[in-house]
Order: structure tokens, then C-alpha cells, then sequence
């Protein structure tokens, strides 16, 4: 768990840094009418986020679940359906996140 929160915190002032320099650059855009003209990149960052945030969620949740599903099934065998269910439970936020990728496209 320590490592995890290492990368994440090594990760996030950066993370963080360019999603303000995206937004801000052309959320405030405006075209002489009046009327922003940055609605579709907004829509499509966060569509990305959405995606992407999801992954990165799936990804670090399910490396210590699968070490520690292996363990479980290395040692007692009839545990190999319930560890996969919790292996898979992971899955849904990237599922969701691809639900509104689509949702915001």
C-alpha cells in the first residue's frame, strides 16, 4: 500500500498541473458572439478522464488483489471462483469510465 501511495503522490502535483493548463487555457475562451467555443474540448477532456482515470484505478487496485488471489489459490484451490470474483470487481470502474467516454462523445 505504501507503494502505491508513493506513485501516486509523485504522480498527482503533475496530474494535477496539466488538467489546470487544459482547462483554464480554453474554458475561458470565448468567440465574438459571445458563446464559448470550448465546450467540445471540455466534452473530450473529460471523456479522456473519465477513460483514463478509470484504468489507472483498475490497474492499481487489481495488482495487489491478484497477488494476493494467486496466494489464496496457490494454497487452497476451491477458493478460485470467489478469489475471481473479487479479482473482476476491480473491472467495473474501467467499464464505467468507458460508459462515459461514450456518454460524453
Amino acid at each position: 500500500m505504501k507503494n502505491i501511495t508513493n506513485k501516486l503522490v509523485k504522480y498527482l502535483p503533475a496530474a494535477a498541473a496539466l488538467v489546470t493548463a487544459a482547462v483554464s487555457s480554453d474554458a475561458f475562451a470565448q468567440a465574438a458572439t459571445g458563446t464559448t467555443t470550448s465546450d467540445a474540448g471540455l466534452k473530450a477532456i473529460g471523456a479522456g478522464l473519465a477513460l483514463g482515470l478509470g484504468a489507472v484505478g483498475t490497474g492499481l487496485a487489481q495488482g495487489p488483489i491478484g497477488a494476493a488471489a494467486a496466494g489464496v489459490t496457490a494454497e487452497r484451490p476451491e477458493k478460485f471462483g470467489q478469489m475471481a470474483i473479487w479479482f473482476f470487481i476491480p473491472e467495473t470502474l474501467v467499464i464505467f469510465g468507458f460508459v462515459g467516454f461514450f456518454l460524453l462523445k
